[in-house]
């Protein structure tokens, strides 16, 4: 790859050069010497070398891409094993033959463990080269490697360079990355509108793809029955659950007939795109009378393809078959046409009254084109406050641009307070940890629990014993700052026994206070055992019974420990305290509150001891 750069960049300078020569030499009219004709003949020869050089290497490009392609046509079409071997065989061919997209695509199987064994040592090798020759996948999978020194050696300096690099190349993975630690000043100073700005490029390119893909989202079918073995998040459709799948779309299953032409549309689950295919099963669908087939018919006369021309009355008849039968997806398309006006007048009244009977059936595109319209005020009162509620309900029924248009009115301030933060907040352990491990690393809270959980466990083979508690509390801190609760009890318990750190009272108490203020049970109890031993906070008797008390009230789970730790903590309280006092006290106020309050628990303690010195009566 470098030699083929090298030819082609010498190449030309070497004929620029000759070439300027002789015009200089013309110019001044002197004739050529025998020993400049010998040169002449030299450079000639060096630059044919370099030439049939450049040829050959480009000949090499192109039969690696053919070999790359052919790889990843037999992948998406798997029929047995022996297909799955002459793929790797073409793909090992395409990346000994330089080309890089073969060596990312093995490099991502040899580190998580696509379709075969995991090999993190000969990962690092091919990542390691990938970023030397500028491939941003290859800067990303170095600096995540390089963050938790997983088959190099930790250094969070090095992580941080690649990614910076990778961001500078165009990746999305490493810009996500960057935005992350920017929010929460991990190994960078914290900067708000610096996450922002990383958080926006992804936001804004996803958005321009989507917009660009589909004009209207499409509606998720659910299948009411699946083979076990399929699951709905697949990469690719197995062959023999498609074979079925049209075995069942042929005797009438409409709902099977809408999700095969969904597939074709959009070219999913390794499916190419076909939208004669996606005619055919919609067709199918609708001529059974499914409001379904007959909404996305609408959808492809509305957007025009090579199985059908643009059609805007064709997509109208559809849309409001569909419609009339209450189709959520239907009502929607009705509501585009009027507001855009095709195959009808421009009408929001209409697109507002058909939008908004779509949205009251949950349909999530209806959600956000409500949005639209009270943000920009077409067909309504502009009211920021609606357009607010329409989209963040949008965006939690999973419709990806509502969330930008959120992130969008939190940056500005439309409609809500201005907030940086909020805005930004819009098989085998050893591969389930590297993917949860790759996706903590971009801030995803559930994968950080789900990596620290695993890591504790320690029945992971990629960390050495003295890696596991500090990169445990890692991710148990990062989840914490994220605001979950249960992390940041696990994070002060780290620092209360010092695993994977220093033993530090005063800290663990600080992450017990936080988990404290956000109803904790588990910390408030730590919080009052704390105070009564005096550790990491001043001894106090009096706010230790108040500890336990908050944590008895905050959860039923809590009322056992509470107790007893209260018998405790009174029993040495009394047992501290001088005889004479003791006498004079003989009331015992602090115990008689306990036995009022607690008096089913300890006749419950009263039984179990019976039952106990009974048993081991017997027993003698």
């Amino acid at each position: 790859m470098r030699a083929l750069l090298v030819a082609l960049l010498v190449a030309p300078f070497w004929v620029a050069v000759h070439k300027t020569g002789e015009s200089l030499a013309n110019q001044r009219g002197k004739p050529i010497s025998k020993e400049e004709t010998l040169n002449k003949s030299k450079r000639l020869t060096i630059q044919d070398s370099f030439a049939s050089q450049a040829q050959e290497q480009a000949t090499k490009k192109d039969k690696s891409q053919q070999f790359f392609k052919k790889s990843l046509s037999i992948l998406k079409h798997l029929k047995s094993d022996r297909d799955k071997e002459e793929a790797y065989k073409l793909l090992a061919k395409a990346a000994e033959m330089g080309n890089q997209k073969a060596v990312e695509k093995l490099a991502a199987n040899m580190l998580f463990g696509y379709d075969g064994p995991q090999n993190i040592k000969a990962a690092v090798s091919l990542y390691k080269i990938l970023a030397e020759e500028g491939s941003h996948k290859g800067q990303t999978a170095l600096g995540f490697l390089l963050s938790y020194g997983i088959g190099v050696e930790h250094n969070q300096a090095k992580a941080l360079l690649y990614y910076t690099f990778a961001s500078i190349g165009g990746n999305l993975i490493s810009k996500t990355i960057l935005a992350y630690r920017f929010w929460l000043g991990i190994n960078v100073p914290r900067n708000c509108e610096a996450a922002l700005i990383n958080y926006r490029k992804v936001a804004r390119f996803i958005a321009k793809q989507l917009e660009k893909n589909e004009e209207l989202p499409v509606e998720k079918v659910r299948l009411m029955e699946k083979p076990e073995n399929q699951s709905s998040n697949a990469e690719f459709l197995d062959w023999d659950v498609y074979q079925y799948y049209k075995f069942l779309a042929e005797r009438g299953d409409t709902q099977i007939q809408v999700f095969l032409g969904q597939l074709h549309l959009l070219g999913r689950k390794g499916l190419k795109r076909d939208h004669g295919k996606a005619l055919y099963y919609f067709l199918k669908a609708a001529d059974a009378g499914d409001p379904n087939g007959m909404a996305f018919l609408g959808k492809m006369y509305l957007e025009g393809s090579t199985a059908v021309a643009q059609d805007n009355v064709a997509a109208l008849r559809y849309f409001r078959t569909a419609a009339d039968k209450g189709n959520p997806l239907g009502l929607c398309g009705l509501g585009l046409l009027y507001f855009r006006g095709k195959g009808v007048q421009v009408n929001y009244t209409e697109a507002f009254k058909y939008f908004q009977k779509a949205a009251e059936k949950g349909c999530p595109s209806a959600q956000l084109q409500l949005g639209v319209m009270h943000h920009t005020g077409a067909g309504v009162r502009k009211d920021f406050e609606l357009a607010f509620q329409y989209f963040y309900l949008a965006s939690q029924n999973g419709e990806p641009l509502a969330v930008y248009h959120l992130a969008e009115m939190y940056t500005t301030g439309s409609g809500v307070l201005r907030s940086c933060q909020t805005a930004v907040e819009a098989g085998q352990m050893d591969l389930s940890l590297m993917h949860y491990l790759f996706l903590a690393e971009m801030g995803y809270e559930i994968a950080q629990i789900n990596s620290a959980y695993i890591i504790e466990s320690e029945k992971i083979k990629i960390f050495h014993q003295n890696q596991i508690s500090p990169l445990a509390l890692l991710l148990w801190n990062r989840a914490a700052s994220q605001g979950n609760i249960f992390a940041r009890v696990k994070t002060g318990d780290y620092h209360y026994y010092g695993f994977g750190t220093k033993r530090d009272y005063i800290t663990a108490a600080v992450h017990y206070s936080l988990a404290a203020d956000q109803y904790s049970a588990q910390a408030m109890f730590n919080l009052g055992y704390m105070c009564e031993h005096g550790l990491g906070v001043p001894k106090d008797i009096h706010l230790a019974r108040r500890w336990y008390s908050l944590a008895a009230k905050s959860s039923p789970d809590a009322l056992i420990p509470v107790f007893l730790a209260s018998v405790k903590l009174e029993a040495t309280h009394l047992l501290s305290k001088p005889l004479l006092n003791l006498a004079e006290n003989w009331k015992l106020p602090e115990l008689d509150r306990i036995l009022s309050l607690h008096w089913d628990l300890f006749l419950i303690l009263f039984i179990v001891i019976l039952l106990i010195v009974v048993i081991n009566s017997r027993q003698n």
